[in-house]
């Protein structure tokens, strides 16, 4: 055996001390097949060795989860013997190396963990991020990512139906491509990654495994440096026209009951999924290297247990069904093979050439690996900053600005080359006035909300009120549609966690998004860690997402915030307070980014959220859109422009006008009624006791606000609109 020198030991991400406990668990030194088994399992993608301990801390249950956190994908039950399972991952260091099959097979990816659980995917989401606009990768990498996104899905015939799309130039040498998927099953017909039993057979199924993907997981847990771009061969190559043929054989598969335990191939491979299957009902398992379907010559066993190669499937049948599942695989004219068996040793034994080439303990690759409690240190506290502390700007060029600017200017450019609609079964997607995309459940009249959220400058300057307000916004986004929040997925973006200053970030943000989960009752039922997302030591914005999902029971009452008419009237729901830390109008218009941001109080955002649901289901409203980023002003231009119709307005009372305008004060709602609901309307707040302001009616073509913004309806669709196309030429 070829002796590991420390280079190779450095090279597989494997520091001393692990390589010392890898040495005591064996008893001896590994041999490189079984270095670069324990290097992807123990690598931060798979293992969570930074993070398993603060995860812990999450809600995970709840009246309508079935399955939480520990499988493919979370699984929350919808009524009628109806299950949703979603899921949200990140390919993030992939996407940036090779942009368009990067983003393409985390697509890919993020279906596989849903349709192996036994869902029909039925919508996809995403939400990606890129450099400043003025850096010069950005254009490039914007344009392959949304390429890839749409090229997937669009092919395999899942409809793209919300996302954000977000620039800082803390993402210029790292961008996120974080994807979600949903999917829908029966709730007696669920499979999972468990269930295994000693002397089953092991089949593989899908597409042959390439070279592609080599050491990804291990890719996407180090830092970026100046040789980078060097590692496209960890990136995978998809095939989505593969996927749609794995997705009908494997739901085939699972009307047989052949199946014990199931598992698809991503992060790490072949590796992974064999192990998780086997560690998680203390199992052992003999792969036979020989019988793996490879599509290259001369692979060698590292190579093939390493590889990510897309589109493919490992089950653990039942004893003698072995020919049930070759006959659909051949159906659907895909590879299959019966590559191993499972064991009662606890080990995960090779054989290839004739030779055992790895006999390893099972155990210390999956409950067993390294678990880490790093030394974090908390961010301080800012101070809030007030109206008085900023100058006078001319505000309603202050509002054209900020509809135009990168975060907010519409996105059409990016979701027009999405299929939004394929399936027929999506009512509201980003080209509706909704604050969360609306998919109908097929035959019926429930819809499922789906959104994606996250504010990464609140986090920076506060993690745990960052943490807070990502949960909260992702529940008003729901409630905003007429939709119950259910419960949530996460992909939790971060630098190094070796250094504590980003350990406090993730700390506090895990932290805070807890508490807004157990006080909203919005469980947290599967997620994603993503790390050591920094180029140069230089880390991006910690950016922990949150995808939501909420059920509505008659889609036909559901509501958006656009088809208002002259006459209607228009209310806030809610206290302005005087604080403009962190908010888009402190960055945008004075150029800074200190400050508190705003507080969250739970308990007003779950008062204030049960009224407005109320609200909804007893018909009293017809628009509904929740305050975030921009603020008070920024929530009137966006339903002006919805609806192509102006609206003449009266500030929120007692505040400054600078903070009633552009402050996120959390915990609002702007809500439009007609005139013939407003005594309903009026006595429904009234008895809830929560702040109502009167805020004007629709008409003409202009926005006005007091007597600070006039602006036309037409001015502000312009700037809104025009920046993305003209900055992708």
């Amino acid at each position: 055996m070829t002796k590991l020198t420390p280079e190779t030991i450095a090279q597989h991400g494997i520091k001393p001390d692990e390589y010392q406990v890898i040495l005591d668990r064996l008893g001896r030194a590994p041999n490189l097949l079984e270095l670069g088994i324990f290097s992807v399992m123990w690598s931060e993608h798979c293992s969570y060795k930074s993070s398993r301990i603060h995860l812990s801390k999450f809600p995970t249950s709840g009246p309508a989860v079935i399955q939480g956190p520990g499988e493919n994908a979370g699984v929350i039950d919808i009524g009628d013997g109806q299950a949703a399972i979603f899921k949200m991952e990140s390919h993030n260091h992939p996407s940036f190396i090779e942009p368009y099959q990067g983003a393409a097979t985390g697509v890919g990816g993020i279906m596989r963990d849903v349709f192996t659980m036994g869902a029909r995917p039925v919508a996809l989401a995403n939400a990606i991020r890129f450099g400043e606009p003025e850096n010069a990768n950005t254009k490039r990498l914007l344009a392959g990512v949304v390429s890839g996104i749409g090229g997937y899905g669009n092919c395999v015939g899942v409809p793209t139906v919300c996302g954000e799309t977000n620039f800082d130039k803390s993402y210029n040498g790292n961008i996120l491509v974080n994807a979600m998927c949903v999917g829908l099953a029966e709730t007696d017909k669920i499979f999972y990654s468990r269930g295994a039993k000693i002397g089953s057979p092991i089949v593989y199924f899908g597409s042959k495994t390439g070279r592609d993907g080599i050491h990804g997981a291990t890719m996407a847990s180090a830092d970026f440096d100046e040789g980078s771009e060097e590692k496209r061969p960890t990136v995978q190559v998809g095939d989505p026209f593969m996927e749609k043929l794995l997705i009908e054989a494997t739901l085939e598969l699972m009307q047989t009951d052949c199946i014990e335990a199931i598992q698809d191939m991503g992060a790490a491979g072949l590796t992974s999924s064999s192990v998780e299957m086997a560690g998680k009902e203390g199992l052992g398992i003999v792969l036979k290297m020989n019988d793996v379907p490879v599509r290259e010559t001369h692979m060698t066993s590292y190579e093939m247990m390493l590889s990510e190669s897309q589109e493919r499937m490992l089950a653990i049948l039942k004893p003698g069904e072995e020919h049930i599942a070759q006959a659909i695989m051949e159906k659907w004219d895909l590879d299959y093979a019966v590559i191993g068996y499972t064991t009662d040793t606890g080990r995960l034994v090779l054989e290839f050439d004739g030779e055992i080439v790895c006999d390893i303990p099972i155990g210390p690759l999956s409950e067993d690996a390294p678990k880490y409690d790093r030394p974090w240190v908390k961010t301080p506290p800012q101070p809030n900053v007030t109206s008085a502390e900023l100058g006078d700007i001319d505000v309603g060029q202050a509002l054209l600005k900020l509809l135009s600017c990168p975060d907010i200017a519409s996105k059409r450019w990016v979701w027009e080359q999405y299929d939004r609609h394929v399936m027929a079964d999506t009512l509201a997607a980003s080209d509706k006035p909704f604050d969360a995309a609306l998919v109908r459940v097929h035959g019926t009249n429930k819809a499922l909300a789906i959104t994606t959220d996250c504010t990464p400058r609140y986090v920076l300057n506060d993690p745990y009120e960052g943490g807070k307000q990502i949960v909260a916004e992702s529940y008003r986004n729901i409630i905003c549609t007429g939709a119950k929040p259910i419960a949530i997925t996460d992909n939790l973006n971060f630098g190094n966690p070796e250094k504590p200053e980003t350990m406090g970030q993730i700390v506090g943000a895990i932290e805070g998004m807890a508490e807004a989960c157990r006080v909203l009752e919005y469980p947290v039922v599967s997620g994603n860690v993503s790390l050591y997302n920094e180029t140069m030591g230089q880390a991006i914005l910690p950016t922990p997402v949150v995808g939501g999902v909420g059920l509505i029971g008659d889609y036909h009452n559901a509501i958006g915030y656009g088809g208002i008419v002259d006459g209607d009237l228009v209310f806030l729901i809610g206290e302005t307070t005087d604080n403009l830390g962190a908010t888009l109008a402190l960055r945008e218009l004075y150029g800074r980014g200190d400050g508190a941001p705003p507080h969250v109080d739970l308990a007003l955002e779950k008062r204030t959220a049960e009224l407005v649901s109320a609200l909804i289901s007893q018909k009293h409203i017809k628009a509904c859109h929740d305050l975030s980023n921009g603020g008070f002003a920024l929530g009137l231009a966006k339903i002006c422009v919805a609806s192509n119709i102006g609206i003449d307005a009266q500030l929120p009372e007692n505040v400054p006008t600078t903070a009633a305008l552009f402050a996120e004060t959390q915990a609002r709602y702007l809500v439009v009624i007609s005139p013939d609901n407003f005594d309903g309307f009026n006595a429904a707040v009234a008895q809830s006791g929560l702040l109502l302001h009167e805020i004007g009616a629709a008409g003409g073509a202009n926005l006005v606000i007091a007597d600070v913004i006039t602006i036309s309806v037409s001015a502000m669709r312009t700037a809104y609109e025009n920046w993305l196309p003209e900055f992708m030429g």
